[in-house]
């Protein structure tokens, strides 16, 4: 399929009302900032709730229309994506504004910014925006979907913030939970009829009437105000923090990032670090090796009251949500796309059944070794900040990996980053291995998928 020639500024095209598959793209590389996709779904301009955000935080619309599926990194080609189903939009809804934000940097520093538009089914590209001359901002607004005679449209847009995601979002009507601004926001004002809390209206001075000369008429009450409607549902603003552990910081509270229910999801995504060239060189061998890579997420689980077990695809024990042991992974990925890719989903509903888990990976087949592999493990809570970090670089013959450990803390999560490539014994399982390194004490027997 050849390249789609990029839209001028301001110009449109229609799109089809079916499911689009939007993508941010740019070139990674050293000093780049990273970059993340969001959507807003605007009635004359503006946001009706937060809830119309849609972004690594808060990543599905409660309507189904707009869904934020993550980053792929394919040699330096960067990708994140939103699906969008505009036949799923709301109608009061006229707009869904597609943009970007740099995390670490501004988009001058980004090169080959572009966004494009495609048939989430066919595949096929149906409008592309490349933006080249961003300097020092830090959102993008790169292009919307827009209602017009009954049909929607794609506008490149391509105007920018130096005031990051937070001004961008603000801009549009969304409160954000940010502690460097907690001075009042803009108010809005009051629908007709409403009461507005604050002092009581000054009570006008008692008149002292002259003393009747005929029996006082009983005067109607005054007029009641309506009452009061009844208030929204009090909602949290928006979380704009993300959170990524290092060797350094290599633990955060779950408590502490807003993820304290719901289903939290843990996803592995990888790709082969080192890029391979000749075919008929061994390591043009070595891609076909990889191509056949299989990584399974894997749970050890210890439970509150003291029952153990594992998660994994090996002998089809994928776990329950909502029963014990509240650990589901969600299938057997052998491509490493954040899209799909590996899946663990964990209810903390019931954190106060959990004791521990250990997430960890194995090699299943494909590889030797973790050695010229590149993984990231992100843990989203429904509610919370994602937490994220990367592996570091195999030194040894590891066919297993502890990602991360979860504790239960007086009935705060603890995540701990353990990024531990082990070696496995001749003779010995990875999940044994991973067992013994951690003194969870199972029996385990042979298993296949």
């Amino acid at each position: 399929m050849g390249a789609y020639m990029s839209m001028p500024k301001g110009s449109n095209v229609p799109v089809p009302t079916t499911a689009l598959r939007v993508e941010l793209g740019w070139r990674s590389g050293p000093g780049v900032p990273d970059a993340d996709a969001s959507a807003l779904l605007l009635v004359s301009g503006k946001v009706r709730s937060d809830g119309d955000f849609v972004f690594y935080n808060q990543p599905a619309h409660s309507s189904g229309a707009v869904r934020h599926e993550g980053k792929r990194d394919a040699g330096g080609q960067v990708t994140d994506a939103l699906v969008v189903d505009l036949a799923r939009v709301e109608p009061a809804i006229e707009t869904v504004v597609l943009a970007a934000s740099a995390d670490g940097g501004t988009f001058g520093r980004v090169p080959g910014l572009y966004i494009r538009v495609l048939d989430a089914q066919q595949g096929t590209e149906v409008a592309r925006f490349d933006s080249a001359d961003a300097t020092v901002e830090t959102a993008f607004v790169l292009g919307e979907f827009y209602r017009r005679q009954g049909a929607w449209k794609f506008r490149a847009v391509g105007q920018g913030y130096s005031s990051g995601l937070e001004g961008l979002a603000t801009d549009y009507g969304i409160t954000v939970d940010e502690p460097q601004h907690a001075a009042p926001s803009a108010a809005i004002p009051p629908a007709p009829g409403t009461r507005v809390q604050g002092p009581p209206p000054p009570v006008a001075p008692p008149v002292t009437m002259p003393p009747p000369v005929a029996p006082p008429v009983t005067m109607p009450p005054p007029p009641m105000a309506p009452p009061p409607a009844p208030p929204a549902a009090p909602t949290a603003p928006v979380r704009l923090s993300k959170v990524t552990l290092t060797k350094e910081a290599p633990s955060v509270s779950l408590t502490k990032q807003g993820g304290t229910s719901g289903t939290m999801r843990v996803n592995l995504n990888w790709q082969v670090r080192k890029q391979f060239s000749g075919w008929g060189s061994k390591r043009g061998r070595a891609v076909a090796m990889h191509a056949d890579l299989d990584l399974d997420l894997c749970a050890l689980y210890e439970l509150s009251d003291g029952r153990k077990g594992v998660v994994q695809a090996l002998g089809n024990a994928f776990g329950a949500l909502h029963q014990p042991p509240y650990i589901y992974l969600d299938g057997d990925d052998r491509t490493g796309a954040v899209t799909s890719g590996e899946n663990l989903s964990i209810n903390l509903d019931h954190k106060q059944s959990l004791r521990r888990i250990l997430i960890f990976v194995t090699i299943y087949e494909g590889a030797r070794s973790f050695a010229d592999l590149h993984a990231t493990v992100t843990l989203q809570p429904l509610g919370g900040a994602p937490v994220d970090f990367s592996l570091d670089e195999c030194t040894v013959p590891s066919t297993v990996c502890a990602l991360a450990l979860i504790t239960n803390n007086g009935g705060d999560l603890v995540v701990q980053r353990e990024a531990r490539y082990l070696v496995p014994e001749r003779g010995v399982s990875p999940q044994r291995t991973v067992d013994h390194a951690y003194g969870w004490g199972m029996n385990w027997t042979p298993g296949r998928k």
